[in-house]
């Protein structure tokens, strides 16, 4: 390629670069994520209904949940990655589970993106998996929109959820817009830099995009009555305390823009939207693993973020979800794998809309391609094309549950193997082993005991290879290294076992106590926590 087109192709990677807004949203369980979603896609012209998580008459269930398991229980299990054209913007909205027994699967979607989308339940506030989730948040510096959602139900004061945020999080609320009616008689929203009032309208079970309807502000009080008098009232007490909307600070982590609606019946989505696009940051440099950082202009790079398998029954395939951090990606590129610097094929790279599928031709950074019969990948790998390129590797969290894993049938070990192989590699569970136990009885971890029923489920529906497992009666991991083990082993209430992912060996302890008293008597002994965005068990 000459110095002239090179050029030509940096400015364009540059400029599509800015295109992009790469995003994820996170809450706890029943916030509305999964509707939210849907919600965003309807607004955005990607789909034309939207339908809840439990589907109604002949409405569908969320496009982002494509398992069987989800769609049965009304749940996230797994993450989903939505590519949505909005204007002249990109938007990539990574899906999340929002139970918590699979937020190990969050947090590593939270590596691939540039803003997070902190969802509250107008009723609930802020809620334990919603803390854990702005904690990783916090400790990757990903800046924070809060959305507050179901305005349409009964809820608290929207004075008393911004304080919350605040005193809880130390995160400085920063209202766009504020609700016209209280939590449960949402009559509208009022923008605060303008000082429009939209009035919203439900359209029948919100399976299309609500109407709205532009007021005059001084028409605003004769229709809405004492409703707009108290909305004005607290506007004005935010203006004399100065909760502002700052740049500088929302990139920081130290405040957080806050708007208000209801994704069901699709209220102040359109507001959402608007603020993605104006103030969630564009892709930027990314760093390496040596400390430098990798612009958006050089030559091609990704990094595997997630690994999924069998989303399409008919051919059982394997697909790597790559997060692309410099540069163009064209269809049928050779890239080079970084841990084995062996060439990767990338003719059949797709993008996935839930269960959709449709090719790539070309991509930029912030975009999300999969990776189609990806079996030599695994999750943190770096594709690159040129000089070798090395990202930071992406932690596990530290497991809660344990349990020993069998196969029912022996004259199936085969497929066992194999399917417990897969399992680990996607990350669905972390899976240990020793020479104690043995090979036919690996230990699988995990972040919440419902991962085990995923494992369970897929060992007998993909690889008809169904499993038995006996729970351990552990609750915490620890690192140690190969001097300490044999001593670690032989300790009460603790077992080691090496994490076939990495090779490291993890102490497996029955409790905080048990763990305090074995730092007590063991000084020199290595038990080193296993952090993943800096969350930890209390010690």
């Amino acid at each position: 390629m000459s110095v002239v087109a090179d050029r030509q192709q940096s400015q364009e990677v540059v400029g599509e670069a800015a295109r992009r807004r790469t995003f994820a949203v996170i809450s706890h369980p029943d916030a509305g994520k999964s509707t939210l979603t849907e919600a965003l896609a309807l607004h955005a012209a990607a789909i034309t209904s939207a339908g809840a998580v439990h589907g109604k008459g002949e409405r569908k269930g969320v496009t982002s949940d494509w398992m069987e398991m989800e769609q049965a229980r009304g749940i996230s299990i797994t993450s989903a990655a939505l590519r949505i054209d909005y204007g002249d913007c990109v938007l990539n909205l990574l899906d999340t589970p929002g139970h918590a027994d699979f937020s190990e699967d969050t947090y590593r979607v939270l590596s691939a993106v540039d803003c997070a989308i902190m969802l509250l339940d107008s009723a609930k506030g802020l809620e334990s998996q919603t803390l854990k989730l702005f904690e990783v948040c916090r400790a990757r510096r990903v800046p924070v929109i809060t959305f507050v959602n179901k305005w349409d139900r009964p809820g608290r004061e929207p004075l008393e959820l911004l304080d919350e945020v605040e005193q809880r999080i130390g995160l400085r609320p920063a209202p766009l817009n504020w609700p016209v009616g209280i939590a449960g008689d949402f009559r509208g929203l009022v923008d605060r830099a303008t000082g429009r009032y939209t009035k919203l309208y439900r359209t029948p079970g919100g399976a299309t995009r609500a109407v709205e309807e532009d007021i005059d502000p001084e028409q605003a009080g004769e229709v809405e009555g004492q409703e707009w008098v108290q909305a004005t009232e607290e506007l004005d007490l935010l203006g004399e305390i100065g909760a502002h909307f700052e740049e500088e600070s929302f990139l920081a982590g130290e405040s957080s823009p806050v708007l208000f609606g209801a994704a069901l019946p699709n209220f102040g989505i359109s507001s959402l939207l608007n603020t993605l696009v104006d103030l969630a940051p564009a892709p930027g440099d990314k760093p390496d693993a040596h400390g430098g950082a990798r612009p958006v202009s050089a030559p091609f790079s990704g990094q595997v973020f997630k690994m999924q398998a069998n989303m399409d029954k008919a051919h059982r395939d394997r697909m790597a979800f790559l997060r692309i951090a410099s540069g163009r990606f064209d269809r049928g590129m050779v890239l080079t794998h970084g841990a084995t610097g062996r060439p990767f094929a990338t003719k059949y790279t797709q993008a996935v809309f839930g269960s959709e599928r449709s090719t790539v031709e070309d991509a930029y950074p912030g975009d999300v391609i999969a990776l189609v019969n990806a079996n030599a990948l695994s999750v943190g790998d770096t594709l690159y094309t040129g000089p070798k390129v090395e990202f930071p590797a992406i932690p596990s969290f530290a497991p809660e549950h344990f349990a020993v894993c069998r196969a029912k049938d022996a004259s199936r070990y085969k497929q066992f193997q194999r399917g417990i192989a897969q399992l680990d590699a996607e990350g669905v569970v972390q899976v240990l082993s020793s020479e104690v136990r043995g090979e036919q009885a690996p230990v699988l971890a995990a972040v919440g005991p419902l991962q085990f029923d995923v494992v369970t489920d897929r060992m007998a529906q993909e690889f008809n290879a169904p499993i038995e497992l006996a729970h351990l009666d552990y609750t915490l991991a620890r690192r140690t290294d190969a001097t300490c083990a044999p001593a670690a082993h032989a300790l009460s209430g603790a077992e080691v076992l090496k994490r076939r992912a990495d090779g490291e060996l993890l102490v497996l302890i029955h409790n905080k106590y048990r763990l305090r008293v074995i730092k007590r008597d063991n000084p020199d002994l290595v038990l080193e926590p296993l952090l993943a965005g800096g969350t930890e068990p209390d010690e």
